[in-house]
């Protein structure tokens, strides 16, 4: 069976899989024999010029991708191609990232990190983790995990899914939810429902003084409305995502107070691609074996 591995170095962590015929390109070319392709693992964050490669893989029955993120794959799948997602394989590194993205907002690091770069020494009380009520919108794999790093700062935490079940509240209660929480972390995955989710009504309901963390992707966000929020001094944010993104320069973002912002590193830690390539070997493995794949993308969303 041949599998197509887009990126050299996750080609070559796969390439014990007994049965398996693995292609890759040093060039970006597809290799001799794609034509017989019935897997394909793009890059590890893959822009559009790998989706087209779609279209000229015929044999193609299966994409499997080494991020958790499929927004870009989903409109462009051809019919009776399988898309997984490598789901697990960076929710902790993300999840370190939004915890300490929220510490930082809270304890005003980057204001400490201005005022040091000018001598200022400005001593003054902070706010802290513990006691705030935390409010994670996505219940999947780096939801749980964004959960498990908060509990033990002493944080009171809620969870909100697609759908309520044991301690996991619906998403249709969020209105309810929002004006008693102190922070909102955002881990969605783009789907048509939650493109535009924190909206000017979302965030009108947070209180006075609330943290929104998101480290979801930039759609989830109307950056207009989180502008007036910013600019108004009522809520701070912690963004790894923006839209647009890269955020350009001079965007009014850069320049909103109440803002931290990161490059879209969240889950850009040591390991990645090896975490990445593990998830996608044991797919492979299910695949050959004829079992039930995992991480699935359906039209119900992942």
């Amino acid at each position: 069976m041949t599998t197509y591995v887009a990126n050299s170095e996750a080609a070559g962590l796969l390439a014990g899989i007994e049965g398996v015929r693995i292609l890759t390109s040093e060039d970006g070319l597809l290799p001799n024999g794609c034509d017989d392709a019935e897997i394909y693992v793009p890059e590890f964050l893959a822009g559009s010029n790998q989706v087209e490669v779609l279209q000229r893989l015929p044999n193609l029955k299966l994409v499997q991708l080494l991020t958790a993120g499929a927004e870009v794959w989903t409109p462009h799948l051809p019919e009776g191609v399988v898309l997984c997602t490598a789901r697990g394989a960076h929710g902790g590194a993300t999840a370190e990232w939004a915890v300490g993205a929220l510490i930082a907002v809270l304890q005003e690091f980057a204001q400490f990190a201005r005022n040091q770069m000018t001598g200022r020494w400005d001593q003054h009380v902070t706010d802290r983790v513990e006691g705030k009520r935390v409010l994670v919108v996505g219940a999947g794999d780096l939801g749980e995990q964004v959960r498990r790093r908060l509990l033990p700062f002493g944080a009171d935490v809620t969870m909100v899914a697609r759908t309520a079940r044991a301690g996991i509240e619906s998403i249709h209660n969020i209105a309810s939810l929002l004006p008693h929480h102190q922070a909102v972390i955002v881990v969605v995955p783009v789907t048509p429902e939650t493109v535009g989710l924190v909206d000017a009504d979302f965030l009108a309901a947070m209180p006075d003084g609330a943290v929104l963390v998101n480290a979801a992707r930039g759609s989830v966000v109307k950056t207009d409305a989180l502008l007036l929020e910013l600019t108004a001094g009522r809520l701070f944010a912690a963004l790894d995502v923006t839209d647009p993104e890269p955020l350009p320069v001079g965007h009014p973002l850069w320049g909103a107070p109440g803002v931290f912002i990161t490059p879209h590193i969240g889950g850009s830690a040591p390991g990645a691609l090896r975490r990445a390539a593990k998830v996608a070997e044991a797919q492979i493995r299910r695949y050959l074996a004829g079992e039930q794949l995992l991480n699935v993308v359906s039209d119900k969303g992942y």
